[in-house]
């Protein structure tokens, strides 16, 4: 019989814990849909508690658990909670808790295929089901990511890698001159970290200017472009927005594609929240022209509502991403070099993630993802609607479900109003900038939001005025 210790006990102790924590984190969740959305929690009194474990002596690990559990409750701002409309945060999948819990146990790391032939395959075919999604050309590939970040690192590795071969080897100095990377003055500002880590420098990142309406303009992106040729620099990428985070506005994809043909650029498509509506017949015309990119960023853990960690990278050119990232060590069991997740991607270790998507959407098939997501829009709708009764003004015209709004005053305070409706802990809100403007932003998150509790924003957000 095996030996039990405190890191490996036996069969029947992980049993009883395990069924003790299934019951005690249902009834958490049940409390925090409950209660109140923001943390509770006296962070000096945790501090203290906090310094009492010095890990001279073990402790019951029933009682450990018990106080994480507590913790966690009032120790968190719940974006699991119905009125968390707040970032792109939403309450995870059942399917998605549940592939955590398998890949937990199983811990399959996801390096090579040769070890892991089963997770590796999986990803890949979801990979491709949503490039097909997207309207990419077959033999489209991919793959799962840490989240955003890291798959638009991975698009401006490979376009940096597709502009000048020499790239890998030199660095930015295979360049005749300084790199030059296009996002609109809107995109996410992760950008700045991308291109300091990948030696390009903070300064390559080009911030275009706007339609006015929270779009990159195509115009002013075709001068910034032409001028920067003119003056030396090397254009290698347009990175356009689909769902910018402050407005969940949508970049003109076709006409920035076409701008990045003419020009010889790889053109990205940031679709971290916004392209999960490629799931929906109804609203995948909305990313019209996202089929023609070189790559494409998706977040499952985004409005598909996988857990944390999920995040995708799609790509029309699988050889450049190959390249990208190929290297050879005798001590891997392959080298497979379309396949094989440590020589196309950034990561070497990986965990399963991929798992947590695959388990939903087989459950829910396209058609319930659809709902999700145009369930989201309606209530967004309904939100806008309510608000526009009681003299708020929408200021975004996202067709996604994200409000940007502001009272019916000509002097207001966007920071305290979204402080006031935090403090209150009803519903959970914030404050953001517009095109410059400072505003209200309320975006649908949950997939268990209801009618009454868009109802129950709304008249927190009239009492914070």
């Amino acid at each position: 019989m095996r030996e039990s210790s405190p890191l490996f006990p036996s069969s029947d102790v992980r049993q009883r814990i395990d069924d003790w924590l299934t019951a005690s984190l249902a009834g958490a969740n049940d409390r925090i849909r409950n209660g109140a959305v923001t943390s509770t929690i006296d962070r000096t009194e945790f501090a203290a508690e906090l310094a009492e474990f010095t890990f001279d002596a073990p402790k019951r690990l029933d009682d450990i658990l018990a106080w994480t559990i507590a913790r966690m409750e009032h120790g968190l701002v719940h974006i699991n909670h119905p009125r968390y409309f707040g970032l792109f945060n939403p309450a995870p999948t059942f399917q998605a808790q549940c592939a955590d819990r398998i890949t937990a146990v199983f811990n399959p790391q996801l390096a090579t295929a040769t070890t892991s032939p089963f997770p590796v395959e999986l990803e890949a075919h979801v990979i491709r089901s949503f490039a097909g999604r997207a309207g990419l050309p077959s033999g489209s590939a991919g793959h799962f990511t840490t989240g955003g970040a890291e798959a638009n690192y991975t698009a401006l590795i490979c376009a940096l890698t597709d502009a000048d071969a020499g790239f890998a080897m030199k660095g930015a100095r295979a360049f005749n001159g300084p790199p030059a990377i296009y996002v609109s003055r809107e995109a996410h500002l992760a950008w700045l970290k991308i291109a300091h880590q990948a030696g390009i420098g903070r300064e390559a990142v080009r911030m275009v200017g706007t339609d006015g309406a929270g779009r990159m303009d195509p115009a002013a992106l075709v001068e910034c472009v032409s001028a920067d040729a003119a003056a030396g620099f090397c254009p290698v990428m347009i990175a356009t927005t689909a769902g910018t985070t402050a407005g969940g506005m949508i970049d003109p994809l076709s006409a920035c594609s076409e701008i990045a043909r003419r020009y010889g650029l790889w053109h990205h498509v940031d679709a971290a929240w916004g392209g999960a509506v490629v799931v929906s017949d109804k609203m995948r015309h909305l990313l019209a022209g996202i089929e023609a990119a070189d790559s494409i960023t998706i977040d499952a853990h985004k409005w598909l509502a996988t857990t944390m960690g999920c995040g995708m990278f799609l790509t029309s050119k699988p050889a450049v991403l190959s390249e990208a990232f190929q290297v050879v060590m005798t001590c891997m069991p392959s080298n497979l070099a379309t396949l094989d997740p440590y020589v196309t991607s950034v990561q070497w270790s990986r965990r399963f993630s991929g798992l947590r998507l695959f388990l939903a959407l087989a459950t829910a098939g396209w058609l319930g993802y659809a709902r999700h997501v145009e369930r989201a829009i309606g209530l967004a709708e309904n939100l806008g609607d309510q608000l526009a009764a009681s003299g708020w003004k929408r200021v975004n015209s996202s067709p996604l479900a994200v409000l940007c709004v502001v009272p019916p005053t000509e002097i207001y305070d966007a920071e305290a109003i979204a402080r006031a409706v935090v403090a209150s802990g009803v519903a959970w809100v914030s404050a953001a900038a517009f095109e410059g403007r400072p505003v209200i932003r309320a975006c649908i998150t949950s997939g268990e939001c209801t009618l009454d509790d868009v109802g129950r924003l709304v008249a927190c957000m009239n009492a914070a005025m």
